[in-house]
């Protein structure tokens, strides 16, 4: 059990954004969801959202416009919206008021290639590449993560083969774009991913940070 946690953990202080709304609830405990806004040294933002549990909320944390230090894992779940599955992402809060530093966004996960990776390059040359990783979870589940690598680590990712396992850490971030629909509606979505900055095979030395 002790191995699957350490496979997942994120560690995130940053502003809540919204007061939390009931979500469900598991074994008579009811949990709610938030989101979280972490600034990045660019000065742009990444609000990310949250799951914790009324235990949790009843210490006084997650007040709107209040700051909040938690540690935890991202998780993934399949929701239901407009007759079709949709992948959702979420940080389930395992622990509050930590002693972390303003805009901490850190994530590390170990877990294995599920997708073949695509690679490609910006027109300004930029090299890109999309991973899809499963990281196990306790009671036969897995999470599916995506992640986003550049430079030295997107080359390194595109030699990476479905069923590879891998260790990576980076930041968790929100991404906008536009999607247009089948009848030609256009919307603003968001798109939250892993933004790696570290990547090799489990157990060996890590791939060069870009």
């Amino acid at each position: 059990m002790d191995g699957l946690m350490n496979n997942n953990v994120v560690y995130l202080t940053g502003i809540t954004v919204e007061e939390p709304t009931y979500s469900h609830q598991v074994f008579g405990e009811g949990f709610y969801e938030t989101k979280i806004e972490v600034e990045r040294l660019s000065g742009l933002k990444d609000v990310i959202p949250v799951t914790v549990s009324e235990r949790l909320l009843e210490e006084g944390s997650f007040r709107k416009g209040g700051s909040v230090a938690v540690s935890g894992q991202f998780r993934s779940y399949n929701k239901i919206i407009d007759g079709k599955s949709r992948l959702m992402l979420t940080v389930f809060v395992r622990e509050t008021e930590l002693d972390l530093p303003l805009n901490t966004n850190k994530i590390e996960l170990t877990g294995f290639v599920c997708k073949p990776p695509v690679y490609r390059t910006t027109p300004f040359k930029r090299e890109i590449a999309d991973v899809l990783i499963a990281v196990n979870r306790a009671y036969n589940k897995s999470d599916y993560i995506p992640c986003i690598a550049w430079g030295r680590n997107a080359r390194f990712a595109e030699k990476l083969a479905v069923g590879d396992k891998v260790e990576l850490s980076g930041r968790i971030q929100s991404r906008e774009y536009r999607k247009t629909d089948e009848n030609g509606v256009e919307s603003l979505k968001t798109a939250y991913e892993i933004s790696v900055n570290r990547l090799s095979y489990a157990g060996e030395e890590r791939a060069e940070e870009y």
